[in-house]
């Protein structure tokens, strides 16, 4: 399960000077938080994990496999026009949250950015207990899609958010103009043995997945150093959407299920694709970035250096101007970033 489980936490010391202008938002909180976030949200105390948390809203999206629409949540952009929108997934078990300190420097570069949280996770009105397999969270987003962005988009996804990404635009080529995949975790065999499990085991195993123990080990393994300052308050942002109450429901059916496995889709992706790996990523080796370079058909590659398995909470400014640059056909060619990016040893 180690490679599956990346969590969702805060960036990982100061924030330096940005390669682009910011505004400066994300720094306040004078709004109020939606209802429908478990009151543990108060807790929080990244102010830019505060700030997207005020804005994330429930959108409905119809689906067949369910009597009504459900009401999705996201995080809507401030941003429209003509150009081709930005979607943000994100990774297993996960929500928006954790585009925190990288989304309002997307919109401060002028793109029209979505964060989306992928059917089963995130804050979704699941209280009708719709089913959270693959081919239910690929449906989900495609009438999300449909319904409410319209037009091709450049669709984000970290960890095993890639392989929603990949399994997505293999199936809605259509809706997907091109792919960034940000430490991709595309090779697992889905959940493995893990579907073989009586119901019993499968929610033992959910209580566990959520528990604060299993959330503080995954920072050691996600980030290339964490202070230990933090940790409650890493963990009260990764584990938040884990406190409403169809979630162990949905992660039990996910799991079940059998989850992604996307090897065998690779080959058939059809866009241009930038992936960015870490140069200290511990859930991810580098040598399946390269061979994930090497079977996508149209894959440009960069390395983040001195950076684990989240770039874009550890090193938002890097992620945000290597999305914009790419989204906006401005990506150089230069194979690292040494020119925007400090390059330090890793701990490992």
């Amino acid at each position: 399960m180690a490679v599956s489980l990346a969590f969702p936490l805060q960036q990982c010391g100061p924030r330096k000077s940005p390669p682009f202008r910011v505004s400066g938002s994300g720094g306040g909180d004078g709004g109020v938080f939606p209802s429908f976030l478990p009151e543990e949200v108060n807790k929080i105390r990244d102010p830019f994990a505060r700030t997207l948390a005020q804005r994330i809203e429930r959108l409905p999206v119809q689906v067949g496999f369910s009597e009504s629409s459900i009401m999705s949540s996201c995080v809507m952009p401030r941003i429209r026009g003509d150009s081709n929108p930005v979607v943000l997934l994100h990774c297993f078990d996960s929500s928006c949250l954790e585009w925190r300190s990288a989304y309002p420097l997307l919109e401060d570069a002028g793109l029209e950015v979505w964060a989306i949280d992928v059917l089963g996770w995130g804050f979704s009105d699941l209280e009708g207990r719709p089913p959270c397999n693959v081919a239910s969270k690929r449906y989900h987003l495609y009438q999300l899609w449909k319904s409410h962005i319209k037009r091709p988009m450049t669709l984000v996804g970290p960890s095993l958010g890639a392989a929603v990404a990949i399994d997505f635009a293999v199936n809605f080529p259509e809706a997907v103009k091109e792919l960034i995949l940000i430490n991709a975790n595309v090779y697992a065999n889905g959940t493995g043995v893990l579907t073989k499990l009586p119901k019993s085991a499968a929610y033992a195993m959910a209580s566990l997945l959520k528990s604060t123990p299993i959330r503080w080990y995954a920072k050691l393994l996600v980030f290339n150093g964490i202070s230990l300052s933090s940790v409650l308050d890493y963990t009260n942002v990764g584990r938040l959407h884990c406190l409403l109450p169809w979630w162990e429901d949905a992660t039990v059916n996910f799991m079940l299920s059998g989850g992604y496995n996307v090897t065998g889709q690779i080959k058939r992706v059809k866009q241009k694709a930038l992936l960015i790996c870490s140069e200290c990523d511990n859930i991810v080796d580098y040598k399946l970035a390269e061979k994930l370079r090497n079977e996508l058909p149209n894959a440009t590659m960069r390395q983040v250096p001195g950076c684990g398995h989240m770039p874009h909470i550890e090193k938002p400014y890097v992620i945000a101007k290597l999305i914009a640059d790419f989204a906006q056909g401005a990506l150089s060619k230069e194979r690292l970033l040494s020119p925007i990016v400090d390059s330090v040893a890793c701990n490992n």
